[in-house]
C-alpha cells in the first residue's frame, strides 16, 4: 500500500464527528487490516450520529471535510471547513495504540467554496483522479449542490464508495440524488440513506457494483429490480409484490437473471411466509435447525447459520434463506 494513497471526502457535522473519533480506534484498525478484509465503511451503523444530528442547530452543521488516511491507516488527517468562526485554527489530536487522528479547523464565510480549492489542491498533489470514499449529505447545502456535483464531475474520474444521506426525513432530495448519479462513476460500493419521496422515482443505478443499499426502495419495482447487476443487494423498504419476488427467483433458478448475485437482503414478515407465498411453486427445500453450514452474510464475511430453505440454481448453484437481524438474507454458494 503507498502512503497516503487513500482521498475520502467527507461531509460531516463537527460536533457529531468530535463524539464518533471517542471511538475510532477500532475503525482505523479495521482500516489497517484492508489486506485481510475489507473495510465496510458503507455498512457503519449510523443511528447514534443521525440522533446527535437532531439536536443541532442547522448552522452546527455547514461544514465540508477531506480526509487523508496515511499508510496503513496510521495517521488520518481530516481538514474540516467550517462556518463556525469559533473553531477557527482548533486542532484535536486523538492516540491509541499507535494509530493517530488529526483534525483540522479551517473558518470559511464558505465552506464550500474552501473545501472545493482545498480539494483541487490536494488531487493535484497527490496525483488522485479517483476518490477512495465520498459521503455526501445533499440537505445541508440544498442550494450547491449542483455546483459541487459539476465540480465533482469535472476534478474527478470517479469514485470507489459513495454515501448518499439527508439529515431531515422531511426534505425532498430526489432530484439532486437523481442528478448526482447521472454525473458521477461509482465504482464499487453505493449505500442510498435517503428518504425518497416519488415512487415513480427513477434514479440511475451503476452498473457492476460489490455492494448496493438503498435504505427506502418504494421506487425499486420489477424491472428495476432485473436491472441491477451488484453482487450485493440490500433494500430496506420496497414495494416488490410476492408475485414478482416469485418471478424473480424463477429467473434466478434459470440463470435468466443475476448471474452474480452474492448476497441479497430484503424486507420479509417471515420466512414461512416466504415459502407459502413466494416459494410456493418453486422446488426448494427447508433444511433442518440441526445442519449447520458457512454462509456469505455481507461483503466477504461468513457465518455458521443453522437450518434455512434452499433453493438451487440449473447450474447447481444454491441460494440459502435465512433470517438476519431484522430482515432476510439470499446467500448464494
Amino acid at each position: 500500500m503507498k502512503p497516503l494513497n487513500e482521498l475520502p471526502i467527507l461531509r460531516l457535522p463537527f460536533r457529531a464527528m468530535e463524539e464518533v473519533y471517542k471511538g475510532m480506534h477500532s475503525i482505523i484498525k479495521m482500516i489497517s487490516n484492508r489486506g485481510k478484509k475489507k473495510f465496510p465503511i458503507l455498512r457503519l451503523p449510523l443511528l447514534a450520529i443521525e440522533e446527535i444530528f437532531k439536536t443541532m442547530h442547522p448552522i452546527e452543521i455547514e461544514t465540508m471535510a477531506i480526509a487523508i488516511n496515511g499508510t496503513n491507516g496510521l495517521v488520518s488527517c481530516i481538514y474540516l471547513m467550517t462556518s463556525n468562526e469559533r473553531m477557527d485554527g482548533k486542532i484535536e489530536e486523538y492516540e491509541n495504540n499507535g494509530f493517530i487522528q488529526r483534525t483540522v479547523y479551517k473558518y470559511s464565510k464558505d465552506p464550500v467554496e474552501e473545501w472545493k480549492q482545498v480539494c483541487k489542491y490536494v488531487l493535484d498533489i497527490f496525483k488522485r483522479q479517483t476518490i477512495d470514499v465520498l459521503g455526501v449529505a445533499l440537505d445541508v447545502f440544498v442550494d450547491q449542490n449542483v455546483s459541487i456535483i459539476d465540480f465533482l464531475k469535472t476534478n474527478v474520474k470517479s469514485v470507489n464508495g459513495c454515501r448518499l444521506d439527508q439529515w431531515e426525513e422531511e426534505n425532498d432530495v430526489d432530484e439532486h440524488a437523481a442528478y448526482f448519479l447521472e454525473n458521477i462513476k461509482v465504482n464499487n460500493e453505493l449505500r442510498s440513506n435517503l428518504d425518497t419521496k416519488n415512487v415513480n422515482f427513477d434514479m440511475k443505478i451503476p452498473k457492476n457494483l460489490k455492494e448496493l443499499y438503498i435504505k427506502k426502495a418504494d421506487w425499486i419495482g420489477y424491472d428495476k429490480l432485473l436491472e441491477i447487476d451488484s453482487a450485493q443487494v440490500s433494500f430496506g423498504t420496497n414495494r416488490i409484490s410476492n408475485k414478482d419476488w416469485n418471478l424473480f427467483f424463477k429467473k434466478w433458478m434459470a440463470m435468466e437473471t443475476h448471474l452474480n448475485l452474492e448476497l441479497l437482503a430484503f424486507e420479509f414478515k417471515s420466512l414461512e411466509d416466504l415459502r407459502l407465498f413466494v416459494l410456493h411453486d418453486i422446488p426448494h427445500q427447508v433444511v433442518d435447525e440441526g445442519v449447520k453450514r458457512t454462509l456469505i452474510i455481507y461483503d466477504d464475511e461468513t457465518e455458521e447459520i443453522n437450518g434455512g430453505i434452499d433453493i438451487r440454481r440449473i447450474d447447481g448453484r444454491t441460494a440459502t434463506f435465512f433470517a438476519q437481524y431484522e430482515g432476510f438474507l439470499m446467500s448464494v454458494h
